[in-house]
């Protein structure tokens, strides 16, 4: 699982758990003193990538797929919004901020991090979906409690009316009863698991058939002709190898 943030004795922070190592927004930060640090965007579509595919062979051929909760959810949306040709399989999440331009958090977050809030507007799901010309994922998967009390700040009214203006395809499950906590997320997580698995099934099994295509694509050259080869043959007990056509 990413951070929030980065670590360390020497990284800028504030006494806030909106802002600094509690919430880092998933921007390559530009303004001081949080530029040389916070890198959490490049952190998580690529250093992270990277490291798992080298160290454990996992997201190999883009089999990988992306979820958070809250600004985690901000963080899924919008990478996977920016990255949009290929790079993920499948993004859902958790009460995510859906619109971060026009939420306190994200307003303050983009200001301390990138100078203002209009360079937010490229770290806001809505205004990404917005910009698409056609729909980007099969389905995008959002789980919102309703008694979550931070519902003001996450405004999904905005992403859901950014779907249909694109015709992409987005399932928000409004759960009755449910808040912002993480006891809302173990209800139905599995449900999340389970979303992501099925596309990546999908697409690895479709990768499977590209492969197999291209071998029998190879083998269809030469079906029917005589093929030319070397050979180290020896001809008798003690014969010296030679080679032949």
């Amino acid at each position: 699982m990413p951070d929030t943030s980065p670590r360390g004795e020497n990284v800028p922070n504030v006494d806030s758990y909106d802002m600094g190592v509690g919430a880092g927004f998933y921007v390559n930060a530009t303004s001081p003193p949080y530029n040389e640090n916070y890198h959490m965007y490049t952190y998580v579509t690529e250093e992270l990538p990277r490291l798992l595919e080298t160290e454990f062979a996992l997201g190999c051929d883009n089999l990988k797929s992306i979820c958070g909760h809250s600004m985690g959810g901000h963080g899924a949306l919008t990478v996977a919004l920016k990255q949009n040709e290929g790079q993920w399989t499948s993004v859902s999440a958790f009460a995510p901020i859906c619109n971060s331009t026009d939420s306190p958090w994200g307003k303050k977050a983009f200001e301390s991090y990138l100078g203002s809030v209009e360079k937010g507007n490229e770290h806001d799901a809505t205004l990404l979906l917005s910009q698409q010309k056609e729909q980007v994922y099969d389905e995008i998967l959002i789980e919102q409690g309703l008694d979550d009390q931070f519902l003001f700040q996450l405004k999904p009214e905005a992403l859901e009316k950014a779907a249909q203006k694109v015709g992409q395809k987005l399932t928000i499950n409004n759960r009755d009863g449910y808040d912002h906590g993480y006891f809302f997320i173990s209800a139905f997580i599995k449900n999340h698991v389970a979303f992501h698995g099925e596309r990546l099934t999908k697409k690895k099994r479709h990768l499977a058939v590209e492969k197999i295509s291209a071998i029998g694509s190879s083998f269809s050259e030469t079906q029917g002709k005589v093929i030319t080869c070397k050979a180290m043959v020896a001809r008798g007990p003690k014969q010296p190898l030679t080679h032949e056509t």
